[in-house]
């Protein structure tokens, strides 16, 4: 339970202060805008990759409750990470739909992180 808890507040704590950079500073339309750059992209995408890929070695936990919430989140961003270093400009395609409702989106993350720094206390 103790890597559960610190993966909630790991996690939590990154989705609350990206959220809230993505709602008040525009950092989503930056980001997107960064994924123009293959080279950026697959960088990110290694370092994604090894977020995803340590979530999903310490905890793969398959229950009926809350945890499951880091299990899946540590898969999407491995998956994530592979997809970035594979095939870079579909990224770029895909974060494009994004970019009108940043803010939106923004919220939406940062409601995320939320959620998962409540739940790990």
């Amino acid at each position: 339970m103790e890597i559960t808890i610190f993966l909630a507040q790991f996690w939590g704590s990154l989705f609350m202060i990206l959220g809230g950079l993505s709602m008040g500073a525009k950092l989503l339309g930056r980001i997107i805008g960064y994924t123009e750059d293959r080279a950026i992209t697959i960088a990110t995408g290694y370092i994604t990759f090894l977020l995803g890929l340590a979530t999903v070695v310490a905890h793969n936990v398959w229950v009926a409750d809350w945890r499951v919430a880091i299990t899946i989140l540590g898969w999407v961003t491995l998956f994530k990470g592979i997809e970035k270093i594979g095939f870079p400009e579909r990224i770029n395609k895909k974060a494009k739909m994004f970019r009108s409702g940043q803010v939106f989106w923004g919220g939406i993350i940062f409601l995320i992180g939320a959620w998962l720094f409540w739940m790990s206390f």
